[in-house]
């Protein structure tokens, strides 16, 4: 349209010089301007109609990107929830890994929206001001050059129209005049007035022709210029604007593929990942779990022998038949020199060993119908509290494995407290010594309470311990086998409680009564009780994480404490925790506490960052 125009503009400009009155020459560039100021508009409507659809796109990514994050988060396994036992299994491993990576999946989708927006949407935006602004600029000049052409084309007529006139009124002044000389009866005098009129309109008629000439070389040349060198050139910058238009919407598609391009290898990983969740699935491993879980620890029983009704003897049945007698009055034979042998779980006892011998039948429909009997008050007990959802505390109504599990993770859980306490416990005593030393700081005596009672909460765990570890040991067959830390703990209390953990360990049957074990007939290994140690024994030396100036002196006279001179230097083995004292090492044999406010620590930049305490 551009090139059209300036080629019309070109063949019109020949036609100027006509001055025909019939052609408004001037009118014909403005034509040009309202074409070219409607496709401009039109370029800039498309580009904002692109800009909406960059828009929408990002939306449609955030909204996407946000449903998979509530996807993801909605399978999620709950904390504490019964649903993180099961993703010990490689198959739901894997649903979690999968949960994870769809979770990636979805921040690249928020990638590429935040990407649009910024390289496309902000830019595009910002340049559509810009070309709106230079547009206006551009059709400014235009309409500013054809008013002037168009004043000086007025300014033409003008002078034109006044030239005609004054030459008329010269034409009729001097056919006044020569009237008047050829008439004899005018007189002289008269004559004499109608010749300076007619001179005088022929001097006006001779300036309004300079003047029309003048003016007409002027319009030439504004007309020249307007023509061959305003129009063209504004013409030109449309041209380019317009042209740098087309480039820069090409520009921002090109960038809307690369946005997308440019995360496809993070969200090939995540699919890689998944597929290598996939593929770690392993059906003989979760197999094996579901053995570990569920197993019982139960052997089974032994033959049936076969009852001969035809023999009129005394029919007997073996001791690992299902109608196992203690008629005979005899101990039952021990199995390992452990635990009395166990029968099958869902098989009764016989009560009377005079009771008379049932068809094998008989005993089949009786073992299908009728109820665990409970024989005692103590499986009452346990009978009830199993009906209202509360095991009994010794987890004897579990079968064996299960029942070593569920005591090991009880006693794991003891021994945690135990030691979260006795941390409790050791940040009060030094806080205590601080306030000692320092009694301005606070009252020794208002922490006394708070460390007896942690005194007793430590104790009653360390009974409870002991308790649990007598059950599992009867369970395993022998005493357990403790750390040193966790003989520490409990070996000032074993001997005072080792009656109790013996009476619990007697007497035990399930909770139906179906079967019971007795105590272990091995030799008991004792654990001797021994002294509290020091809280730095049978520990390896903490390496050192950086020096510290001590400030003033210091008299460590509580235990624990180490005595530094000023201006002494040292090594720093532990960090102030918020407690006030830091831990520093003179030689190998001399480490201790001393107060932070003391000295002045410089760590190492590979430890944890050069920081000072003052």
């Amino acid at each position: 349209m551009l090139v059209a125009a300036g080629q019309f503009l070109s063949s019109d400009i020949k036609r100027i010089p006509t001055l025909d009155k019939e052609i408004p020459f001037y009118l014909f560039p403005q034509d040009q301007f309202d074409n070219l100021e409607k496709h401009t508009q039109w370029g800039i409507d498309v580009l904002e109609k692109y800009i909406k659809f960059v828009k929408e796109r990002t939306e449609i990514e955030l909204s996407y990107a946000k449903q998979l994050r509530n996807l993801s988060k909605k399978y999620q396994p709950k904390k504490n929830s019964k649903e993180e036992e099961e993703y010990r299994y490689t198959s739901t491993r894997a649903f979690l890994a999968t949960l994870n990576e769809m979770n990636d999946y979805a921040g690249q989708h928020e990638v590429i929206s935040e990407n649009m927006t910024s390289l496309i949407t902000g830019e595009l935006t910002r340049y559509v001001q810009e070309l709106k602004q230079e547009r206006k600029s551009h059709f400014h000049d235009g309409r500013k050059a054809q008013q002037h052409i168009e004043t000086c084309w007025k300014q033409l007529e003008a002078s034109k129209r006044r030239f005609e006139r004054d030459c008329k009124e010269a034409d009729r002044a001097q056919q006044y005049f020569e009237k008047m000389d050829a008439d004899i009866n005018v007189t002289k005098a008269d004559v004499e007035k109608a010749r300076q009129q007619a001179q005088l309109r022929h001097q006006m008629a001779e300036d309004s022709k300079a003047e029309y000439s003048s003016t007409l070389q002027k319009f030439n040349s504004e007309q020249h210029d307007h023509y061959y060198t305003h129009i063209p050139n504004i013409f030109q910058k449309i041209q380019e604007m317009e042209e740098r238009r087309i480039v820069r919407i090409g520009e921002s598609m090109k960038t809307f593929a690369e946005v997308d391009r440019q995360v496809i290898p993070i969200i090939g990983k995540c699919l890689d990942e998944i597929t290598k969740a996939a593929e770690s699935i392993d059906h003989k491993n979760d197999s094996q779990l579901v053995i570990e879980a569920f197993k019982s620890g139960f052997e089974p029983p032994g033959d049936i022998d076969f009852e001969d009704f035809t023999q009129p003897m005394k029919r007997t049945v073996s001791e690992s038949s299902l109608s196992n007698s203690r008629g005979d009055g005899k101990s039952e034979p021990k199995f390992g020199g452990k635990s009395k042998g166990k029968l099958w779980p869902f098989i009764k006892k016989n009560k009377s060993p005079k009771q008379q011998k049932e068809p094998l039948s008989h005993r089949f429909n009786e073992f299908m119908t009728s109820k665990p009997k409970i024989h005692c008050f103590r499986s009452l007990k346990r009978g009830l509290s199993l009906k209202l959802g509360a095991g009994p505390e010794d987890f004897s109504n579990l079968p064996p494995e299960q029942r070593r599990k569920k005591l090991q993770q009880k006693v794991d859980e003891l021994n945690k407290d135990i030691q979260k306490e006795m941390d409790q416990r050791d940040a009060l005593t030094k806080m205590k010594d601080v306030y000692i030393k320092n009694p301005q700081m606070g009252d020794a005596a208002s922490v006394d309470h708070r460390l007896a009672e942690l005194g007793q909460n430590i104790e009653k765990l360390r009974l409870e311990v002991q308790k649990f570890e007598g059950w599992l040991a009867e369970v395993e067959g022998r005493l357990p086998m403790r750390t040193e830390q966790a003989r520490r703990q409990s070996g000032l209390y074993e001997a005072q409680n080792t009656s109790a953990v013996n009476s619990c360990a007697q007497d035990r049957e399930s909770p139906d009564g179906s079967y019971t074990e007795e105590q272990s007939q091995e030799t008991e290994m004792k654990v001797p009780a021994t002294d509290f140690d020091d809280e730095f024994d049978d520990e390896e030396p903490l390496p050192t994480i950086g020096t510290c100036k001590a400030l003033y002196t210091f008299e460590g006279q509580n235990e624990g404490t180490i005595s530094v001179a000023e201006g002494e230097m040292l090594y720093v083995i532990e960090e102030d925790k918020g407690d006030g004292w830091t831990r520093i090492r003179r030689n190998e044999d001399e480490e201790g506490y001393v107060p932070t406010s003391y000295v002045e620590v410089y760590l190492d930049k590979n430890a944890k960052g050069a920081m000072t305490y003052i």
